[in-house]
């Protein structure tokens, strides 16, 4: 009866992995006492074969989601239709609880007889027993059999917790429960003196802005984040996921985050291979709508390094919701797993994102200052241009606001409290970062994020004559125009290396730098074009075209 119980309340199963030779235990090693003895895996084929009952119960729950997702967000809606038609009152609503309840107990039924369809199948009851008794043992021998098993993350113990000893005692403590430190906006209004009927006359104005991020906003600026996306994806994401663990030796893991967020992340190890970029771990950051099943994980898998890759709270296997804050805490308990679990230091760390992953990327550069280098492929400066791009002009100042208060994706600022080595790649066909068409490559924010990388950097290189001819020089949306540009202006690269490097040498590698500062125009704009074409690499494509593996190269330093 017991078993029945967990076959009824247990997760839905996807898949069983095919075993790798490599992860079979040891032959003589003894097993723990909660440890379960998996089948070979050639008795059964590798996807989950579910029982008749089991597979047509599940359709009816999965519609039921369904259904329910929809009405969740026409809710709104239909509450004011009804409203409208006189349906809320007492006589009618309470007529509708009971068909309500009526359903619910159908639902329940259906729930059982799931139960009973997985308890009648050898398949589902072998699972069901090795993740019980990994819940109770978290040995090793219990994890590498329950990593055979796709199935829902919700139930998948937790692997790394964020104030874990071996991490917190030695970083200080570590964040708060109320999560980790991001920059704040500056007030809109300086001056302005904080009275009570200041904050009243504000108070419309900020309940707006909250309702519109909680609703509206972060479903358009995170798609990725709707559950409708993720049901439609899950057969992508699925095949995705196989391929990561059956092909590339990848590790799954769930890490809690400081704000109880759950972060569904999968790890490949490249350690122990002879390429040396294998020693390097490239710590993915996806795009809005993108999930490291499919995403921009495999440019450094294809170029041989070991990665590790997550998903944004409320993607796929991740719980909450992606607002900045959260967002953050989820990175904070990544990094720290890739440094205190999974060994590796963090000069040997990179970060790589791509589109609006450039957040959480620069927030861990300027949180972990030792980070070997920073990788923004398809990313912006700051959101505000972009979203004010596709509302409507009347809405500039709810848009403004509503995205200084909630939505703050302030990359340039965050990416200029980093010291290290840093890389853009502008996409010359983007579609999505341009604030006005595609061609018009001036649009482009990810211009405006180098402008303002050299500007803090260099500022005496970026006066006037300097940025007047880095604006040139970004206008080029090709290597024959890039070429001419530096054959105009006569740009000696000798020149410019052992510049820069007496300056360093002299007055040491923090930024910002006063080099330039005695230096003539000419020697200015030399200087200026060698450290814009340094740090951004032309990409000739779209922007959800994937990066190949030979693009991905590493910054540029001293």
């Amino acid at each position: 009866m017991a078993k029945l119980l967990s076959c009824v309340l247990g997760p839905r199963l996807y898949k069983i992995y095919r075993e790798r030779d490599s992860e079979r235990a040891p032959s003589g090693v003894p097993e723990t006492p909660t440890s379960v003895t998996a089948p070979p895996s050639s008795s059964w084929d590798t996807y989950y074969q579910p029982r008749a009952l089991e597979k047509h119960a599940d359709s009816i729950l999965a519609l039921a989601s369904v259904f329910w997702s929809i009405s969740y967000y026409s809710s709104p809606f239909a509450f004011f239709y009804l409203y409208r038609k006189g349906y809320l009152s007492l006589s009618k609503v309470v007529p509708f609880s009971h068909y309500a309840g009526t359903l619910l107990l159908l639902l329940a039924g259906v729930a059982c007889l799931r139960g009973i369809g997985r308890w009648t199948n050898p398949q589902y009851r072998q699972f069901i027993t090795i993740l019980e008794a990994t819940h109770r043992n978290q040995s090793a021998e219990n994890k590498r059999q329950l990593a055979n098993y796709n199935f829902d993350f919700k139930s998948w113990p937790v692997d790394f917790h964020w104030k874990e000893p071996s991490s917190r005692k030695e970083s200080g403590g570590g964040p708060s429960c109320q999560g980790v430190a991001l920059l704040r906006p500056e007030p809109l209004h300086r001056g302005t003196a904080d009275t009570l009927l200041n904050r009243v006359k504000k108070l419309p104005c900020q309940i707006t802005s909250y309702l519109v991020a909680h609703t509206l906003g972060r479903r358009m600026l995170y798609p990725g984040s709707v559950y409708l996306l993720q049901k439609a994806l899950m057969p992508v994401l699925l095949q995705g996921q196989a391929r990561l663990v059956e092909e590339c030796n990848g590790r799954r893991a769930k890490l809690l985050a400081c704000d109880g967020n759950e972060i569904d992340t999968m790890f490949v190890d490249r350690r122990e291979t002879s390429e040396p970029q294998g020693q390097k771990l490239v710590i993915c950051c996806e795009g809005n709508a993108g999930f490291y099943e499919v995403g921009c994980i495999s440019t450094p898998l294809e170029a041989g390094y070991s990665v590790l890759g997550w998903n944004h709270p409320g993607f796929a296997g991740s719980t909450g919701v992606p607002f900045p804050q959260n967002e953050a805490n989820a990175m904070d308990v990544v990094v720290q797993f890739a440094i205190y679990r999974l060994g590796f230091q963090p000069q040997d760390i990179i970060i790589y994102a791509w589109s609006i992953g450039g957040f959480t990327a620069t927030w861990a550069a300027m949180s972990y200052p030792d980070i070997s280098a920073v990788i923004l492929d398809a990313s912006f400066d700051d959101l505000v241009p972009l979203a004010l791009k596709v509302m409507p002009d009347s809405w500039r100042g709810l848009v403004t606001r509503t995205v200084r208060q909630h939505l703050n994706l302030n990359n340039a600022e965050q990416l200029c409290r980093y010291q290290g080595p840093v890389l853009l790649i502008r996409r010359t066909k983007d579609e999505i970062i341009t604030t006005t068409v595609p061609e018009d490559i001036m649009s482009n924010r990810g211009n405006d994020l180098l402008l303002k990388l050299l500007q803090y950097r260099y500022p005496c290189v970026m006066a006037e004559e300097g940025l007047q001819v880095v604006r040139q020089w970004l206008e080029a949306s090709s290597q024959l125009e890039e070429a001419s540009i530096f054959s105009r202006w006569e740009v000696e690269e000798d020149w410019c290396l052992s510049v820069l490097r007496s300056y360093q040498a002299e007055r040491g590698p923090d930024f910002p730098w006063s080099v330039g500062e005695d230096m003539n125009a000419d020697g200015r704009q030399q200087l200026a074009l060698f450290l814009a074409q340094k740090h951004l690499h032309n990409f000739e494509a779209t922007h959800c075209t994937p990066l190949p593996a030979q693009n991905f190269q590493m910054p540029w330093h001293l």
